[in-house]
Formats: C-alpha cells, sequence, structure tokens
C-alpha cells in the first residue's frame, strides 16, 4: 500500500531499489520495470535532475510517481494537460495514491482544500497547470510545502523549435531559480537535438543526465498511401482492419472535421468530432464518451489528443499531411499505448505539401521559425515519400539506428515497392514546367504532358510547345505520384504566392543536365486497403502474460469488460482506469482461482486487489462454469 511504502523509503538505506520495486508491485501490480526506468527512478530518487525522453506508452509516468512516492514530501508534476491530469489522478486514486491537482476546473472552495492538504504533508503527487504554478499565490505556497521533486511533463512545450510551443511554459525557468535544490526530471516523447537543447538550457539540466529511450513502437504498423478518394480510403481502411475498434482521425480543417464524421456515421462506424469551433460542452461530451465507450472513432483537428491516456486505441489515421514528423510521431503515438497490435495509417497528396508550405510561409513567424518550419516539412515529405522501411527513415530522425534495416511491420516492408531509374520521365517533367513559364500547378503540366487539348492548353498556346504530348506513355494518376516524388526530392518547388504553380529549384540544373540520379518508386498496382487485418483484441493473449500458454476465453472476456464498463459508471472514472485491456485478457487467459493467483496479473496491485478481487474471482468462477 502506497503511504507505508512511502514511510518505509523514507527509513530505508542508500540503496533505493528495493523499495522502488516493492512499491511498483504493491502499488501499481508491475512485477518489474521496463528499460531504462529503474536507473532514472534511482537517480531521481537520490536528489538528481535529469531529461528523460520515452515515446508514448513507454512508461514516463512512473519515472516521476515512483521517486514522489519514494521521496520525502509531494511531487509536482507540471502539465498543460487538464485531460491527462484528471486521468492519471483517477488511476493514481485507484491504486491508493494521495494524488490531487490545481487547475482552472477547481472551484476556488476546491483549490483551497488541495492547498490546505499539500501544506498538510497530506499528497504524495500534485499535478498543476504551468499558468497556475507561475502565479505569486501558487508560488509561495510551494515554498511553504515539503516538495520531493518537480515533473515538468510535455517539456518539448519550452522550446520555440518544437512542434508545440507554448508561451507559458518559458515562465518555467522560475523552478530551478526559486527551488534549486529540489530534483527536476522533464519529460516528452518528442524532440530532435535542437529541442531537446533549449529544453535543458531553459530548465537548469545543464549537466544533468539524459535518458533517451528507443523511439521504435515496434506494435504500430506504419503505412501512407496515395490520396486520391480520402473519405473513400479511410472508411475501406476501417471496415477492413479495424471494425468496431477505438480510433483518432486528423484533419487539417474544421469543415474536413464535421464532414468526415459525418461520412463514418452514414457507413455505420460511430464516429464523433471535436474541434476548437464546437460548443464547449458538447466538445467534452464527445471527448467523455470517445475515453469512456468502446469502439468509437474521434475526427478531431490536432487540438485533440495530447493528455488523451485511453490505452486501447487501435488506429491513428491522417487525412491531411502534419507539420513536422515530431508531430506524426506523437500523433500516432497515441495509437497502441498497451503495446498491443495498432495502425498509423495516412493518405497524402502534392496538395498536402503547397498548403502545408503556404502556412508556413504566411505565418507570423520570423525567417529563421519559417526556415526551420520548412526543413522540418520536407523531412516528413521525405518519410512519405520514402521507398525504404518506414520506421528506419522515422527513428533516424531523431538519431536512432535499429538493429535492423527493415522492420516487418511498415507497407513498405510488408509489399516493398518497385523502383525504377526515373531521370528521363523527370526530365521531361521539369522541362515542361520551365517552358510553361513556371506558372502553373501539377494538373495544367499533367495535360500539357499527356497531350491533353484543354481549353486552358489551347488558350495559352501550350498544344504548340516541344513538350506538348512527350509524357503519352504515363497516365495522370502516374504523373502525380512522378511530381510529387520530385517535389519531395527537392528539384521542383511550390510557389505558394502564385496559387502553387510548380518552380524549378537550383537542383532542377543536375537533373536536366543528366548529372543528378532520379530513382522513382513506380505507383503500386490498386489502391484498394489490404486486408491483412490486425489482429489485436479479444481473444488474444495479453503480451504482458503471453508464453503462459492459456488462450483468453471470448465470453469472459466480455463478462469482465461489461463488469469494468458498470464499475467505471459508477465510480465516474474511464473503463481503463478501474483495469487495462491486457490486465482483463490476463485475467481471462489465466483464470485465476484464488486471490493470490489475481495479485500475480500485471495491473493488480494492493488496492485493487482489495477493491475488486472477490468481485473478478467471482465472475472468473462463474466464466469457468460456464464454458
Amino acid at each position: 500500500m502506497p503511504v507505508p511504502a512511502k514511510a518505509a523509503a523514507r527509513n530505508a538505506k542508500s540503496d533505493a531499489a528495493p523499495d522502488a520495486l516493492s512499491v511498483l508491485n504493491h502499488v501499481f501490480g508491475l512485477p518489474g520495470f521496463r528499460g531504462a526506468q529503474e536507473e532514472i527512478v534511482r537517480h531521481v530518487t537520490g536528489g538528481g535532475n535529469c531529461l528523460v525522453l520515452m515515446p508514448t506508452g513507454g512508461g514516463k509516468s512512473l519515472c516521476y510517481q515512483l521517486p514522489s512516492l519514494l521521496r520525502k514530501g509531494c511531487g509536482i508534476v507540471v502539465s498543460p494537460l487538464i485531460a491527462l491530469m484528471r486521468d492519471q489522478v483517477a488511476g493514481l486514486l485507484e491504486a491508493g495514491v494521495r494524488a490531487a491537482v490545481l487547475n482552472s476546473t477547481l472551484s476556488y472552495e476546491e483549490a483551497s482544500a488541495v492547498e490546505a492538504q499539500l501544506v498538510a504533508g497530506e499528497l504524495d503527487l500534485l499535478y498543476i497547470a504551468p499558468e497556475r504554478l507561475l502565479t505569486p499565490r501558487c508560488l509561495a505556497l510551494l515554498g511553504r510545502a515539503d516538495i520531493a521533486l518537480f515533473a515538468i511533463d510535455e517539456a518539448h512545450c519550452v522550446s520555440q523549435w518544437g512542434h508545440d510551443f507554448r508561451p507559458e511554459y518559458i515562465g518555467l525557468t522560475v523552478i530551478p531559480e526559486r527551488f534549486p535544490d529540489v530534483p527536476r526530471i522533464a519529460l516528452t516523447a518528442t524532440a530532435d537535438e535542437l529541442t531537446r537543447k533549449e529544453i535543458v538550457d531553459r530548465l537548469g539540466l545543464g549537466g544533468a543526465p539524459s535518458f533517451v529511450a528507443s523511439f521504435d513502437r515496434p506494435n504500430i504498423r506504419y503505412e501512407i498511401v496515395e490520396k486520391q478518394n480520402a473519405p473513400a480510403q479511410l472508411k475501406a481502411f476501417i471496415a477492413e482492419r479495424h471494425p468496431g475498434d477505438a480510433g483518432i482521425v486528423y484533419c487539417l480543417s474544421r469543415a474536413k472535421v464535421e464532414d468526415t464524421a459525418a461520412a463514418l456515421n452514414k457507413a455505420g462506424i460511430p464516429a464523433l468530432p471535436y474541434h476548437a469551433g464546437l460548443d464547449a460542452n458538447i466538445r467534452a461530451r464527445n471527448q467523455d464518451r470517445f475515453i469512456n465507450e468502446d469502439g468509437v472513432v474521434i475526427v478531431a483537428t490536432i487540438a485533440f489528443g495530447m493528455g488523451i491516456d485511453k490505452p486501447d486505441v487501435r488506429f491513428v489515421a491522417h487525412l491531411d499531411l502534419p507539420k513536422s514528423i515530431e508531430a506524426y510521431y506523437q500523433e500516432t503515438g497515441r495509437a497502441g499505448r498497451d503495446g498491443k497490435p495498432s495502425s498509423a495509417w495516412m493518405a497524402y497528396g502534392l496538395s498536402d505539401i503547397v498548403q502545408q508550405r503556404r502556412m508556413i510561409e504566411e505565418s507570423n513567424g520570423a525567417e529563421a521559425f519559417k526556415r526551420v518550419s520548412i526543413g522540418k516539412l520536407e523531412a516528413l515529405v521525405g518519410l512519405a515519400e520514402t521507398a525504404d522501411c518506414r520506421r528506419t527513415r522515422l527513428l533516424g530522425y531523431f538519431g536512432e539506428t535499429p538493429a535492423a534495416a527493415k522492420c516487418g511491420n511498415c507497407d513498405n516492408c510488408l509489399s516493398p515497392p518497385v523502383v525504377r531509374d526515373g531521370k528521363v520521365v523527370a526530365q521531361k517533367l521539369l522541362s515542361c514546367a520551365y517552358r510553361t513559364g513556371q506558372r502553373f500547378g501539377a494538373m495544367h503540366l499533367i495535360d500539357v504532358l499527356v497531350g491533353r487539348m484543354t481549353e486552358r492548353v489551347t488558350q495559352f498556346g501550350h498544344d504548340r510547345l516541344s513538350v506538348f504530348g512527350i509524357g503519352a506513355e504515363l497516365n495522370e494518376k502516374q504523373w502525380r505520384g512522378v511530381i510529387r516524388q520530385v517535389v519531395a526530392m527537392g528539384h521542383l518547388a511550390a510557389d505558394s504566392e502564385a496559387f502553387g504553380a510548380l518552380k524549378l529549384t537550383e537542383s532542377a540544373r543536375g537533373v536536366l543536365k543528366g548529372e543528378t540520379e532520379v530513382m522513382l518508386r513506380e505507383q503500386a498496382a490498386g489502391t484498394r486497403v489490404r486486408a491483412t487485418r490486425t489482429k489485436s483484441r479479444r481473444g488474444e493473449i495479453a503480451p504482458d502474460i503471453a508464453g503462459r500458454g492459456a488462450a483468453a476465453n471470448p465470453t469472459l472476456v466480455g463478462a469482465l469488460r461489461a463488469w469494468r464498463s458498470e464499475v467505471a459508471r459508477k465510480r465516474g472514472v474511464p473503463a481503463y482506469v478501474v483495469l487495462h485491456d491486457a490486465t482483463i485478457d490476463g485475467i481471462a487467459a489465466s483464470r485465476p482461482a484464488t486471490l493470490t493467483q489475481l495479485r500475480d496479473i500485471p495491473g493488480i496491485g494492493d488496492k485493487k486487489l482489495e477493491h475488486y478481487g472477490d468481485e473478478l474471482i467471482a465472475l472468473v468462477k462463474a466464466g469457468s462454469a460456464e464454458a
């Protein structure tokens, strides 16, 4: 139980590892640490500062929750995410940890009660929004309290170069200034070298170690397809690969969010819209339904998802190109937090590049910021256009070299594309763009290349050019693929001021002279989504208990899920706060007959055993009798 464990830790000898493992098991029901967790916990518990980069679902929260229980005082967690605060506190309370929040959702009386608990030493963890922490009242409050540590979650928000910069995070420099002797741990799932440096500088972490876990999420299958009829492609993807699954669909505009949600509902897929233009009550209701109900798809702008702790999101789909690889990685990382097979699917086209580049160039950012943003966009386009393993390319962006050149779980590995010498084809395209005055977009260039006598072609006299019809060996779809790849290679650039007109870049000269190699990926035969459905849920052996040899009883899984839903409804918490899917699968697979056997299931700690043990054993016995 957490409070005795905390008291025991205060009286422990210098080696805190045994206490950490004991608390991990008794409070959280986990048999052991993953990756660098133990090293991080030992370091912070000993009073050290550090930066932690760990992928979504990799166990970042435990890296500050455990030291908060092991050290004297209350751990202060700075987070900009109200939803995450709420869910994590609910989960901690379920485990018997004394946790609370201080944010704008609390009334004055509620906030005052939490403040009193903090000063009285009655809290183990307190989650605070950054703007609240920076107020004179809150800083004075923290000065009177016994603080175990400061955890700055979503630390990339402090960087102007990050994909989710938040001005209020700049003020967090006050933490090392006012509390220099309290250990600080900064955590994020996504940060390139530039962002990491700014985190270290702003949060006073110079000289502190950085713990960088692998960015690999092997349970996620990455797939990027050519955008044709995106709504139809999305419906086919969900229907064939993820029927009945919870998922997130990202769109760039509010109108597209609502249209896509309506189209999915019409196709029999339960979908809800989420964007900043919706009434706050509707947004909150839709988010709660997504969190608490099974099989709901949320269609959203990028405003949705940060802080959503739902572990059983089986897919994340993008109908528009994100801004950067960091944004793509974080958004797709919301799939499969429980470690079970999941999908990251994206439909992408040339118009996405034009649109994103226009947004960057028309922004109010400084020129240096625009240059960095365009570089990040080009890196993402390179990921979308690569013919090699997508996972290798993705990990390489974050400075990680995977053990194998091919992951075996992305579209390029599962169905390797055919690559051919495209120098002549690229020369035809560049010549066409040049001879038409570099004033036209993709569709007009294709009309000229294939020899299509449109009104516009004849209006400008382009049917009399030497390039008219020189590309008739390829059809419109193939030329679209060529243009997209040549733009991705940087030989053509879309001019946002000229409505997407394609202009030659400096590197195009080498292609036209035959000095630059151009390898193009051929269009894959057909565009239908492969029906190799990922088996990922009901009746499957959970990863944490795989190898025990027992298969989960689907009837028992259903009974356990129904029981969980009812308990969650009565307690007013998300279902996964009561028990994770992996824990339910573990119970259904091993069918424990005693409380001791139930306690051995990962995810069943002392408090959950105390609260739910007898009911769960009764459900298992009833399910075994029916079987």
